[in-house]
């Protein structure tokens, strides 16, 4: 007749598990005063945990021999299994590590078309130079600035935006801060210089990212007594130089964006006139702080700060 092996099912909430410590270390050495030794603990306290192993598996586990001890033939049986579980709860409770030259992670940044451009190839070239089989995912911005953020799609975020929703859960540092300047078609008659009266009276252009409410400089304007004339919202910087150039529109950017646009485009930058207040724009990269101890994000973040200084 055959025999049946039936499988009792065990809670693992009345297991100690420093008893499988110590059982590893009894399969390992056969011996109870050699095991007592490997763990510093005394050789009592080990007979005691060797007798509670007995009864908790129904199992001798250590067997004596001829020349000594030896492992039952469930104790060999475990041996391999006992291991791995034991490294993989070591693995699970120690600090994570994160090896750059070997990682094959992925690492997925979003942010505005324009914004990405001017300072992602940058840190692109850091990482790959250092990490040479990470992969990394640009991933397109959506309406929602922050929702890839707190989804967890996305690492990081490049915004020069504020979050209005869960901002406890966002770090983020700066990377760059700037004043703003004007970019007009290099034969506007405003490049030869303009007064405020001038500016104010122009046409205007401006990027509107949220597509909601007035820009910052008619902010800036109505605390001075002011209001301009907006002509043009547009939803992306990308397209300004097409909108700009040919035409009288005076387009107030962020410094370091505007310098992109103009690049061999037939625009000029000019300073604001001297009478409106100097901006602090600021660009941040976020992050969620479901990854904020993550080991490739921390390091990902220290290449930022290496790279980037805002004055």
């Amino acid at each position: 007749m055959g025999c049946m092996l039936v499988m009792r099912e065990v809670n693992l909430r009345s297991v100690d598990m420093n008893l499988l410590v110590v059982l590893q270390a009894l399969l390992l050495e056969k011996h109870v005063s050699r095991a007592a030794e490997r763990l510093h603990m005394s050789q009592p306290a080990v007979s005691r945990a060797l007798q509670r192993l007995r009864e908790m598996l129904d199992d001798p586990l250590l067997v004596r021999t001829r020349d000594g001890y030896d492992l039952s033939a469930r104790a060999h049986a475990m041996v391999p299994r006992l291991n791995a579980m034991l490294q993989d709860a070591s693995s699970l409770i120690s600090p994570p590590q994160f090896d750059p030259a070997t990682a094959t992670d992925t690492l997925r940044l979003t942010g505005l078309d324009l914004e990405m451009a001017l300072y992602l190839p940058r840190l692109t070239k850091a990482l790959l130079a250092e990490a040479p089989k990470l992969k990394i995912e640009l991933v397109p911005q959506t309406a929602d600035h922050f929702a890839k953020l707190d989804q967890g799609e996305v690492h990081f975020s490049l915004t020069g935006l504020e979050p209005d929703f869960a901002v406890d859960q966002f770090h983020r540092t700066v990377i760059d801060r700037m004043d703003s300047i004007c970019v007009m078609d290099k034969d506007n008659p405003l490049a030869q210089g303009m007064t405020l009266d001038q500016y104010v009276e122009c046409r205007h252009g401006m990027v509107s990212i949220t597509g909601k409410g007035p820009g910052w400089m008619d902010r800036i304007l109505q605390t001075m007594g002011r209001s301009r004339t907006l002509s043009l919202r547009l939803s992306s910087f990308m397209s300004v130089a097409d909108f700009c150039e040919g035409t009288d529109l005076v387009f107030a950017l962020p410094e370091r964006l505007a310098e992109h646009i103009a690049k061999d485009r037939n625009l000029v930058l000019r300073p604001l006139p001297e009478e409106i207040p100097k901006s602090d724009i600021r660009f941040y990269l976020y992050w969620h702080a479901r990854f904020h101890h993550d080991p490739m994000c921390a390091w990902a973040r220290q290449k930022f700060a290496e790279l980037f200084h805002p004055v």
